[in-house]
């Protein structure tokens, strides 16, 4: 009787066990699990606060409408008179020159797109990381930063180079011209740059006008108050992009950002003065962020 009992016992809790892997088994299939290892829709308080899918990088006609709230922000940024409808005359034109339609909004647990953002860091001098980089699905660099002849540390593959007025060159036919407007006339240099009739800055470029792309002043308004806390009067270009990676892309590698380990700004192609500094950004806080970032292994940062 008592053999009876215990083996009844036995395999009553085999049965248990059985049942509670199974239990178990069937909950771990329904996690989602992304094929690049690390989902941005994660738990994680700090990430889950910052990060918003509703703000996208990228502007069209339609999502070029603000909130008067942050077009009075970003009116802040220029300090001019140009009132709103002024605003939306200038869009509509660049819209009629560039392609209108919403880009990257193709996220999904299969996919796996890889973005390298190329600051402009002395850090790259001698880092062999131009393999790493042009690996890359995406490869965004940021304003002058040059290829040719620093190859084996920045790598040679552009897709997206993210520039404003003051930065621009020259972008092949085949990259994508990322354009951040801080202010009224960097949008009408943008129509007078394919109008051919540009007097309003010095320089004008060459790119291909179907792969040009305008960042969102909401976009940009969302960087400053909930990743940077309004740190600084605005984000910088770098980190706007960086945060724009974070946005399209479900693995992100960054490289050449931030001071030397001397503390000096400096870049990898040319020398800046030594009482450079990040002026009317939040410079520490940025990189301070960015530092967060990697700890929290939503990006790997390479020097």
């Amino acid at each position: 009787m008592s053999w009876n009992m215990s083996r009844k016992r036995q395999l009553l809790i085999l049965f248990s066990f059985s049942i509670g892997g199974l239990y178990l088994q069937s909950n771990l299939l329904q996690i989602p699990q992304c094929v690049c290892g690390n989902c941005h829709h994660s738990n994680d308080p700090w990430f889950s606060t910052r990060f918003n899918t509703s703000y996208h990088p990228l502007m069209t006609r339609n999502t070029s409408v603000v909130s008067a709230e942050t077009f009075q922000w970003w009116k802040r940024l220029q300090n001019t008179r140009s009132g709103w409808e002024e605003y939306k005359k200038v869009v509509d034109e660049i819209f009629q020159m560039i392609p209108d339609k919403e880009m990257y909004r193709d996220a999904a647990l299969e996919r796996c797109r890889v973005c390298s953002v190329v600051g402009n860091s002395g850090n790259l001098i001698n880092s062999h990381y131009g393999p790493m980089i042009d690996d890359g699905d995406f490869v965004l660099r940021i304003n002058r930063g040059p290829t040719k002849g620093f190859e084996q540390d920045v790598g040679n593959k552009t897709t997206h180079r993210i520039i404003y007025p003051e930065s621009a060159i020259d972008i092949d036919n085949s990259t994508h011209m990322v354009f951040f407007a801080f202010k009224m006339v960097d949008l009408k240099w943008l129509v007078s740059l394919f109008k051919q009739q540009n007097k309003l800055v010095k320089k004008t470029i060459k790119a291909n006008m179907s792969l040009v792309m305008v960042a969102s002043p909401r976009f940009m308004k969302y960087v400053h108050h909930q990743w940077l806390q309004k740190h600084g009067r605005y984000p910088s270009t770098g980190f706007m992009t960086l945060i724009m990676a974070l946005h399209i892309c479900d693995k992100v590698r960054v490289f050449g950002f931030g001071a030397d380990k001397n503390g000096n700004w400096n870049h990898y192609f040319e020398r800046i003065p030594p009482a450079y500094r990040t002026g009317i950004h939040g410079g520490n806080f940025e990189y301070d962020t960015l530092k967060e970032l990697q700890k929290r292994n939503k990006l790997e940062l390479y020097g």
